[in-house]
């Protein structure tokens, strides 16, 4: 097979009109060729430099067929929250089922299952589970460590996961929001040589002198990429993209090269560009993914200009996987595995006793995932302490979906709704049910669907229901990945016609358990301080 297009030489940063042999899905011979400024730009494939391939509610082979259709070619895959869920199993299945699609999965070993003791949890991931992991070739680097308490203090376990990781060759992920100076200084020399979770370019500034490569993420929630692409303009070599967490409606719109196109528009250098785009998560994780010379494997893409990077095709192991915006990679049957044991509640379930007005509440912010604690006053109904809308003071559940258990109430801020509730069992890190509304009928109704379903998302109001049902894990849904997001589309849709102000009203519920975030989050045990590492009182004195 000859592919002819404009070649764009990322290192050498230069673009020459080639044609491109592909024999037995490798790059067999590049020849230069006269210059045709109408051919199309040949270059390699973006890559995911972190994502979690749940958080986009599809399986593997389902999000494979979304991402080739932005130029995508490889991630780097943390399978965290499945094992959260489902532990070993979980993983394994994550690693089966990407292997049925012609699409670079590389999947990390999830180094914090449970992420904390905090939280009820569905699974768990030892030391020993480790050692299994990393022996194996498919498991190319130890998953963000986001236990970075356990990690600047030396804790044992924690260091016997990194120990193992070091002894296999492989690479650490970080994850360490916010640290800096002196902390971050311990929590690097530990080992970590990459952090997500920046979003000051103080911070990452000062990751980067430490020597951690910087993954500028842009998700569904937590955007990061307006606060630190400077970056790129000294530090080209150690930049990467990613996004961390990308719900399906997203993704059927874009993916990294939609990084990549704001990065040009914004006057970023068009080769430092693709260099953290496409070259530096293969120098870092050591992949096997192509570059674009003779004798690499032929993963690249074809676009019509280097401005909006619009793919034209996409190619893995010399196979064309998507052409004008439509997937060619064919879908496949996907198993069902889950683990999910509540039964249905009633609306006194999430009733909290009032001890005063003044309660401590959850400031969600709009793109980011730290949530500062912030005052404020609930009303108070018959001895009980009930949302304040006209505030945007809500209530905030979550509850354990692996054992019944009573439900964690607490109030939050910023969501918005004027009516109804929304609720979701994408909770991370554990997966609980996690909920918002403005009263125990509506929160116990959506909770009820979900608990039904067996896992989804799903949004109620005096006239509407809908649901999502996410049966692998209760956080994917084993159907087609363009119907789960046209389907999330509507219950997004929905949440805002509810009143909710929020750009991804169900991505942001999802991280207000996320307990390794500061400052102030919900588990199913209670209201939980980030910043101390301990459980807080939800009425002030």
């Amino acid at each position: 097979m000859i592919i002819k297009g404009q070649f764009v030489d990322i290192l050498k940063k230069s673009i020459s009109s080639v044609s491109v042999e592909i024999k037995d899905g490798k790059i067999h011979e590049i020849k230069s060729i006269e210059e045709d400024k109408n051919l199309p730009f040949l270059m390699p494939g973006f890559i995911d430099a972190h994502v979690h391939v749940e958080s986009s509610m599809l399986v593997p082979s389902e999000f494979a067929r979304l991402a080739v259709v932005h130029g995508t070619v490889a991630t780097i895959s943390d399978p965290h929250e499945i094992a959260n869920v489902c532990g070993m199993e979980g993983v394994e299945y994550m690693i089966e089922n990407g292997k049925k699609v012609p699409f670079k999965f590389y999947f990390g070993a999830p180094s914090c299952v449970p992420a904390t003791p905090f939280e009820t949890a569905g699974g768990e991931i030892n030391a020993a589970d480790i050692e299994n992991l990393m022996s194996r070739p498919e498991i190319h680097y130890l998953a963000e460590m986001m236990n970075w308490p356990g990690t600047v203090n030396r804790d044992e376990l924690v260091m016997e996961k990194i120990r193992i990781s070091q002894k296999y060759g492989k690479p650490i992920d970080g994850h360490a929001p916010g640290l800096k100076g002196e902390l971050a200084e311990k929590y690097v020399s530990a080992g970590p040589s990459t952090d997500h979770e920046c979003f000051t370019a103080e911070e990452a500034l000062g990751k980067l002198k430490l020597g951690m490569k910087i993954a500028i993420r842009e998700g569904s929630a937590a955007k990061n990429f307006e606060a630190l692409i400077d970056l790129i303009d000294e530090f080209p070599h150690m930049i990467m993209f990613c996004s961390d967490d990308k719900h399906p409606d997203n993704l059927a719109i874009s993916h990294i090269n939609e990084l990549a196109a704001r990065a040009v528009a914004k006057g970023k250098d068009l080769f430092q560009v693709l260099q953290a785009a496409c070259l530096n998560p293969i120098d870092h994780y050591s992949l096997n993914v192509g570059r674009l010379r003779e004798g690499d494997p032929a993963d690249f893409i074809l676009v019509k200009d280097l401005k909006e990077f619009q793919v034209i095709s996409t190619y893995i192991n010399g196979e064309k996987v998507a052409e004008n915006g439509k997937t060619l990679i064919q879908p496949i049957k996907n198993e069902i595995i889950n683990n999910f044991h509540t039964s249905l509640k009633q609306p006194e379930d999430f009733r909290i006793q009032a001890n005063g007005a003044k309660v401590r509440v959850i400031e969600a912010l709009d793109g980011q995932l730290i949530t500062p604690e912030i005052s404020g006053e609930v009303l108070i109904k018959d001895g009980f302490a009930e949302s304040n809308p006209s505030n945007d003071i809500l209530k905030i559940t979550v509850v354990n979906r692996y054992e019944d258990a009573p439900p964690a109430v607490a109030f939050i801020k910023n969501f918005g709704l004027k009516k109804g509730a929304i609720a979701s069992s994408v909770g991370h890190d554990s997966h609980n049910i996690i909920a918002v509304g403005i009263d125990d009928e509506s929160i116990c109704k959506a909770v009820n669907l979900i608990i039904e379903a067996k896992g989804g998302v799903s949004a109620v109001s005096e006239d509407q229901e809908e649901i999502l049902p996410l049966p692998v894990g209760g956080i994917m849904s084993a159907s087609d990945g363009y119907e789960v997001a046209a389907a999330y589309t509507r219950i997004d849709r929905l949440a805002k016609e509810m009143g909710s102000t929020l750009n991804s009203p169900f991505m942001t519920l999802s991280f207000m358990a996320l307990l390794v975030i500061p400052d102030l989050k919900l588990s199913d045990k209670g209201l939980f301080n980030g910043q101390k590492f301990e459980f807080e009182e939800v009425f002030k004195f």
